[in-house]
C-alpha cells in the first residue's frame, strides 16, 4: 500500500498546508489498497512535537474504496476524531510554535473492520480499536523546518 502527495517522501510540506499558509491538508493518493480491506484509518502526528506524538489529523472509516484525498477536504465517507487539541478536523504543522526541523508522518491503515467509535474519540481509542485488525499499513514522511518557512514568509512580505 502507498500514500503520496505533492511532496515527496522526506521533502518539506509546502507553506500552503501550514498554519502559516492556508492550513489545508494536502491532497493524497493512496494506491494498492488491500481488496480484504473494510475501512482505512488517516493520521497525521507530529513526533517531535510535546506531548508526542501531537496528533494533527484523524480520520476513520474512510471507505476502501477511497484512492485520493481533495487538497482542503475531508475523505468522502470518513469520520474526523478529534486531534490533541480536542478539536476536529486539519490541523497543519506549524513553525511558529518550534524551532528545528520537525517529522511529520501521514499514515494510512487498512483494516479489515469499520471501528465502532463516535465521532468524538480520540486517537489512542482508534488505535486500541486497531490492534489486530491491520492489513497493511503506508507512511509519508513530510518536513517542516521552521528557519524555511521563516525565510518564505520574509520573502513573501517584502515582495507584496
Amino acid at each position: 500500500m502507498k500514500i503520496k502527495s505533492s511532496f515527496q517522501h522526506q521533502q518539506e510540506i509546502p507553506i500552503r498546508y501550514t498554519c502559516m499558509g492556508q492550513n489545508i491538508n494536502p491532497p493524497l493518493t493512496f494506491d494498492d489498497i488491500p481488496k480484504e480491506a473494510v475501512s482505512l484509518v488517516l493520521l497525521l502526528e507530529d513526533i517531535d512535537a510535546t506531548p508526542r506524538p501531537w496528533r494533527h489529523w484523524h480520520v476513520f472509516n474512510i471507505p476502501p474504496t477511497t484512492t485520493h484525498v481533495e487538497e482542503g477536504q475531508t475523505p468522502d465517507g470518513g469520520t474526523e476524531g478529534l486531534c490533541n487539541n480536542h478539536t476536529f478536523g486539519y490541523e497543519g504543522p506549524c513553525p511558529k510554535y518550534f524551532k528545528g526541523t520537525h517529522r511529520y508522518w501521514f499514515r494510512l491503515y487498512a483494516l479489515d473492520i469499520r471501528l465502532d467509535l463516535p465521532a468524538a474519540s480520540e486517537p489512542e481509542e482508534a488505535s486500541k480499536k486497531m490492534q489486530g485488525h491491520v492489513l497493511a499499513s503506508a507512511e509519508l514522511l513530510g518536513l517542516c523546518n521552521a528557519s524555511l518557512y521563516a525565510k518564505e514568509l520574509e520573502f513573501v512580505d517584502k515582495h507584496s
